[in-house]
């Protein structure tokens, strides 16, 4: 008991000889000592993570040692540790999962199984849910095969459907928890779990969709041919018999397996499926919406997909039903709409999306603008802007810009410690839009920098910090539309700024005119150099990691010309 206190509360040193002293007479001092003292110790409420950390450290330790000594004492082991897989906080996931899997590979697989074999069909689902994550790991530590045919025994149990819940989920969590290494078992995992898509229970049979679903993901893109048995079953289960949970449970499986299909078979389909995906559309439940979102850019991924089906058939109800603006708050549906929003844009061409949504930018809802530019930002990232007509052009130019400045003043924090991520999202889209326009931006610049100049004297250090690193985004296409005498003007503007008290709002400054530097050359820069470079002399005292940088960039730049 000493020692494990000096390890828990104990400096450094005493912890690490407490340590080496506790795993060497491991053997000496027995399992039941041992593990009578550390578990109190573990399900102790006052502990901190860090002394949990140290205490696992120690299990895992003594593991080794003891090795089959460790038997008796599994089923109060894994009563503490299994509860660490669901915790929220993620080194806590992992720490629970390695000493799980170093108890099994001491006790080993018969031993695992019938400790847990109790647990499986138990009623409450927290113990279910525990036992199923605490078998995933058990199976990648001693490998799929060997539990395959437990696995296979309890999915078809006749006598509890917690049971089958119970070996369906097992199935699923092994492949979330090893990926692509399912590949070897797809087959038989497959087989195993196909009856739960016809069960009499709703439970096991959504369970049985969403570990399909989580089988085709992990094996994407290979192994179509596994899931031949179940293709119908899936199918036939969305298009006639369920709705609701399973439905989109189903969906959610069919979505997944899509893309695994070839050209021709996944064309045929996704056909299929669309009545129901668009019927969808309008379902009250947010879940529903934002499975239908994923299957739609799943389905729309796929080679055999015809453009114009998708601008006709998709496209109208899509923006209808989606791009309204209670999509926005919610972050979880504002990702999926912009990915699927961008997953269209692939297909159909970026002037299809932009057309229905620029007009958005003006909207008064600032979640719902983000939205918009975030979308416009990616789908021009990969698309580039060549086929936006001249009044295209002019809406989302004058839309960017009615964004931009209608940013709320304090951005979200009233200091410049960190950019809000929303600022963030604002600067990448007016960057990306000016950047894929280039010189076609030219009638537009002077407003810009207008707008910017507006921006660097504003009280708020967030703002001035996003419009000094805007000017940073848009030089190289100041310099293309030869606006040299705004950029050095706007040099001239960055110098009156050098006073900047905020240290990451003057690094901002600093990468702006770097920026400028690099565009229009150090002898048209404006202020002269003899001039900057008194000012930059004492900016190289600041400490700030991000002022360092851009300021030793830029007077090596200036030493360099």
């Amino acid at each position: 008991m000493t020692l494990l206190l000096k390890i828990k509360s104990g400096t450094p040193p005493q912890r690490k000889t407490a340590m080496r002293q506790i795993t060497d007479k491991a053997r000496s001092f027995g399992a039941g000592p041992l593990f009578n003292q550390i578990l109190p110790l573990l399900m102790s409420p006052t502990l901190e993570d860090q002394e949990r950390h140290l205490l696992v450290k120690v299990i895992d330790r003594i593991l080794y040692k003891l090795d089959d000594l460790v038997r008796p004492y599994v089923h109060r082991i894994l009563a503490v540790i299994e509860p660490l897989l669901i915790d929220e906080d993620y080194y806590a996931r992992v720490e629970g999962r390695e000493i799980i899997s170093n108890l099994a590979k001491a006790a080993g697989l018969a031993t695992m199984i019938a400790t847990m074999r109790p647990d499986i069909d138990s009623p409450d689902e927290y113990v279910r849910n525990t036992t199923s994550r605490a078998f995933s790991v058990v199976a990648s530590a001693l490998g799929v095969p060997s539990l395959l045919p437990f696995l296979k025994a309890v999915c078809q149990s006749r006598k509890s459907w917690q049971a089958r819940h119970t070996g369906i989920k097992i199935v699923q969590q092994i492949a979330l928890l090893i990926g692509p290494a399912i590949l070897p078992y797809l087959y038989e995992l497959v087989e195993i779990v196909s009856g739960g898509l016809t069960d009499d229970m709703q439970k096991v049979r959504i369970m049985t969709a969403l570990t399909m679903a989580a089988l085709a993901e992990a094996a994407y893109p290979y192994g179509v041919e596994s899931f031949d048995s179940v293709i119908r079953p899936l199918w036939k289960g969305a298009l006639e018999h369920h709705h609701g949970k399973a439905l989109a449970a189903f969906l959610k499986a069919i979505g997944f397996v899509i893309p695994l299909m070839e050209e021709n078979y996944a064309s045929h389909y996704t056909r299929l499926i669309m009545p129901i995906l668009l019927r969808e559309f309008h379902s009250p439940d947010e879940e529903m919406k934002r499975i239908v979102l994923k299957v739609i850019q799943q389905c729309v991924a796929t080679a055999g997909v015809e453009p114009n089906y998708i601008r006709q058939d998709i496209l109208p109800e899509f923006f209808k039903n989606f791009w309204i603006r209670r999509m926005g708050l919610d972050r979880r549906n504002y990702t999926q709409v912009v990915e699927t929003t961008e997953e269209l844009a692939n297909k159909v061409g970026v002037s299809d999306i932009l057309e229905r949504i620029v007009d958005d930018l003006k909207d008064d809802s600032e979640p719902y603008r983000r939205m918009v530019m975030e979308t416009i930002h990616k789908v021009l990232t990969n698309l580039g802007a060549a086929d936006l007509d001249e009044r295209l052009e002019e809406r989302l130019m004058d839309g960017i810009l009615y964004a931009f400045q209608e940013q709320p003043l304090d951005l979200g924090t009233g200091t410049a410690s960190n950019t809000p991520r929303e600022s963030q999202v604002m600067l990448d889209g007016f960057g990306t839009v000016v950047n894929a326009l280039g010189e076609r931006c030219k009638p537009y610049l002077k407003q810009i920098a207008g707008t910017i100049k507006w921006r660097l004297n504003n009280k708020a250090a967030p703002v001035r910090m996003q419009a000094a690193d805007l000017i940073g985004r848009i030089a190289v296409v100041m310099k293309a539309c030869g606006e040299d005498a705004l950029m050095g003007h706007l040099g001239v503007v960055l110098f009156e700024y050098l006073g900047e008290e905020y240290p990451e709002v003057l690094g901002s400054i600093l990468g702006a005119l770097r920026a400028i530097c690099n565009v229009i050359g150090m002898t048209n820069m404006t202020p002269p150099i003899r001039d900057l470079l008194p000012r930059l002399t004492p900016i190289l005292r600041n400490r700030h990691e991000k002022v360092q940088e851009n300021v030793i960039d830029l007077v090596g730049r200036i030493a360099d010309r």
